[in-house]
């Protein structure tokens, strides 16, 4: 497959930029955005087969099943990092190998509907927190220790937003091309 097209399959929607400023309004939109996304991937993929399932999104990819398990571990350690970034001094996060988790035992065989139920219940907890969230509260953040950038919370609010609807686009954009939808 040409460099190309892998990459667009890699990155549907574009890879992540942080805006330049995020208004209170952007914050409150992407918020519902991240309150609604449980619901949207759960009726993408809740009719799938164990064969579809296990198709790769694309050539050396995870399978729609380790696209799911991953979206859910993702959101929960992001979950855990907004936690960190208020209760702690520009806190250091503890990264996550994803690629080795996405190959442990229940990313590659659980049912998807452990990792949707999760993704609900961490989703509930993160929107209601982020609602009650000052201005003050969305300008706090943590450092990753691998690129060492500073992160504000407002900033992963939207990171998260992308995050979810790249994968979600992964696994569209799959369903599209095998005409399963």
């Amino acid at each position: 497959m040409e460099k190309t097209k892998l990459e667009e399959l890699r990155y549907p929607i574009g890879k992540y930029e942080v805006p330049s400023t995020i208004s209170e309004d952007q914050v409150l939109e992407w918020i519902r955005i991240l309150e609604h996304y449980p619901n949207k991937l759960e009726l993408l993929v809740k009719e799938l087969s164990t064969t579809q399932l296990e198709t790769p999104y694309r050539p050396g990819g995870w399978t729609i099943r380790q696209v799911i398990h991953h979206v859910a571990d993702s959101h929960h350690h992001s979950y855990i990092r907004f936690k960190w970034a208020l209760t702690e001094e520009t806190p250091l996060i503890k990264p996550y190998l994803e690629k080795k988790w996405a190959e442990l035992f229940d990313s590659r065989t659980a049912p998807i509907e452990l990792s949707l139920k999760h993704l609900s219940a961490v989703h509930a907890k993160l929107v209601y927190l982020l609602k009650g969230l000052s201005s003050s509260e969305l300008k706090r953040g943590f450092v990753h220790p691998e690129s060492q950038e500073s992160t504000t919370i407002a900033e992963n609010i939207g990171r998260y937003v992308w995050h979810g609807n790249h994968h979600y686009n992964h696994i569209k954009n799959l369903l599209k091309s095998e005409s399963w939808i």
